[in-house]
């Protein structure tokens, strides 16, 4: 009897082992008919090759059709997976295999392209993960979030590489607004994301569910814990529970790891690259456009874009701060010795004006006649100024200032005299002649009463001299017309310290800066603080 019920136990415990598997288990036997695959393999193939890092520095297979695909086995992918050297777990189940099968099958193009532009970004983020001690292996997370595209933008606006929302780019401490986004910025983005994940392991002391939780967020991951219950749980074990584009999500980045691993074992050609990229960075602590630095240094604009992505509207806006600009390493030393050149070139097309109040012109006689001519100008240079800025204060470039001087370098000593070619305009000394309309009226009269005393006979003498009064009535009117016009009234200002003429303008209605110039004998704009000014009124 002993013996039949230590039978009976060992039986029920068998059943029990059967009905309820350990976690190992269902990591290998979970299945799932419903998968719904991440935005990235929805990425445009053909405008990803079309990228000027890809065209420039790698080669790509363009004849897919004729390669054939190559499958593998299960037991041949669990035992890939198993030799992969990854401290996060690589678990093979039907759900990975239908990912894998997806980038070695269906989007093999796909994975030329980010194995091309893997030769650029990989280091960028091993380093990151590295200085945060992280597993390696998280450098494929972007593979599957933004198919290592910096401009990548989801449907509910994930940005950049690492594809954050807003508020947790922000919440960990990258910069976004109208000219930067900082989630677009490889360095900066990947540094933030390996801080993130980071938080996330130390959060569920498990890869699985920080890696859930970095694609849904933590409180979706601690709601399919509570709904799952017990401890000990995994990703695997609440897989069910979890938003189901995030069931997806660890597979997906099983399969990215393989793939980018084993891709030369599936007939996948290895982006081969035509020229090593080798770049450096340099701190912009001035407002500068790309095409002022493409222009000067003869890069393409593309390639700039492609090694900054997070400058949306191709400004670096240093004037504010200083902010990191990649070049191509050969190009750093350039950019320093040229920067004057670079922030000179079309600077009235991309400076910033930064006028508050409008510069009223110099006073103007309308009664003068005036001309422009060249005048040859001496600048004594200031501390702290550049070339740039003296070029922009009279108008000239750069290098017509080097011309006149005949200089070679960009640099300019404090205290040198400098020559400057400008036009201005200057008074002839002559008053325009204006003739009254009365007067002209005039003179007509007489002119035609002088031809016709000549040209007539002693008939027509008398014809002349009978002519009636009313030819003669513009000219009697005149008198009437040229009344001296009332005295000017005037009322009185004194400048208080920070006024200009044109705030004092406004304060009277009807009052320009004209009139206050005219009223003043006032040549330009200054004024100084305490100065009594005549106020006409208007």
């Amino acid at each position: 009897m002993k013996k039949l019920v230590t039978l009976f136990i060992a039986g029920c415990a068998a059943v029990a082992a059967v009905a309820a598997p350990s976690i190992l288990t269902l990591k290998q036997s979970i299945t799932d008919n419903s998968i719904i695959y991440p935005e990235s393999f929805e990425t445009d193939t053909h405008k990803m090759m079309q990228n000027w890092y890809l065209q420039n520095y790698m080669v790509l297979n363009t004849n897919y059709s004729k390669v054939p695909v190559i499958d593998a086995s299960d037991e041949v992918y669990i035992k890939r997976l198993s030799q992969m050297p990854t401290v996060i777990e690589m678990p093979y189940n039907q759900i990975v295999r239908s990912y894998i099968n997806m980038y070695t099958q269906r989007r093999r193009e796909l994975v030329e392209s980010m194995l091309g532009m893997s030769l650029y970004y990989m280091p960028i983020f091993e380093q990151a993960l590295e200085r945060h001690g992280l597993p390696l292996e998280l450098r494929y997370l972007p593979v599957i979030e933004s198919a290592l595209n910096p401009d990548a933008v989801s449907r509910v606006g994930a940005t950049g590489l690492w594809q954050f929302m807003l508020p947790t780019a922000r919440g960990l401490g990258l910069e976004i607004n109208s000219l930067v986004d900082e989630r677009r910025d490889p360095y900066a983005s990947s540094e933030a994301a390996a801080k993130y994940l980071k938080q996330l392991y130390e959060m569920y002391n498990d890869w699985s569910l920080a890696i859930a939780a970095y694609n849904c967020g933590p409180g979706n991951v601690n709601k399919a814990l509570r709904r799952a219950g017990g401890e000990n749980k995994d990703f695997w074990s609440i897989y069910y529970f979890l938003p189901q584009e995030t069931r997806g999500y660890v597979p997906a980045f099983i399969a990215a790891n393989y793939v980018m691993t084993y891709y030369n074992q599936h007939n996948i050609s290895p982006a081969l690259a035509k020229r090593p990229i080798i770049t450096d960075s340099i701190h912009v602590n001035k407002r500068v456009h790309f095409n002022q630095v493409a222009s000067v240094l003869d890069i393409p604009v593309e390639e700039l874009r492609v090694l900054n992505p997070q400058y949306r509207k191709d400004i670096i806006p240093g004037d504010i701060r200083p902010y990191s600009l990649v070049l191509p390493s050969m190009q750093v030393y350039s950019y320093i010795m040229s920067e004057d050149s670079i922030i000179s070139h079309d600077a009235s097309l991309y400076a910033q004006r930064t006028v508050v109040e409008p510069t009223p012109l110099d006073y103007v006689d309308p009664n003068m006649e005036y001309t422009t001519k060249l005048v040859v100008k001496r600048h004594k240079v200031k501390r702290g100024e550049t070339l740039s800025k003296i070029a922009a204060k009279y108008g000239v470039t750069v290098g017509e200032i080097k011309k006149w001087n005949g200089m070679r370098k960009n640099t300019v000593a404090r205290g040198k005299v400098l020559k400057i070619n400008t036009y201005q305009r200057v008074a002839t000394g002559k008053k325009k002649t204006v003739e009254q309309p009365e007067a002209v009226a005039v003179a007509q009269v007489a002119d035609s009463a002088a031809v016709a005393v000549v040209a007539a006979d002693s008939s027509a003498i008398k014809e002349v001299a009978a002519t009636p009064a009313p030819k003669v009535e513009p000219v009697k009117a005149a008198p009437k017309a040229k009344q001296a016009a009332p005295a000017q009234k005037y009322r009185y200002h004194t400048v208080k310290k920070g006024e200009s003429l044109s705030t004092i303008a406004r304060r009277y209605k009807g009052v320009s800066i004209a009139d206050i110039q005219r009223a003043n004998s006032i040549k330009g704009s200054n004024i100084r603080a305490g100065q009594k000014l005549k106020i006409p009124h208007i």
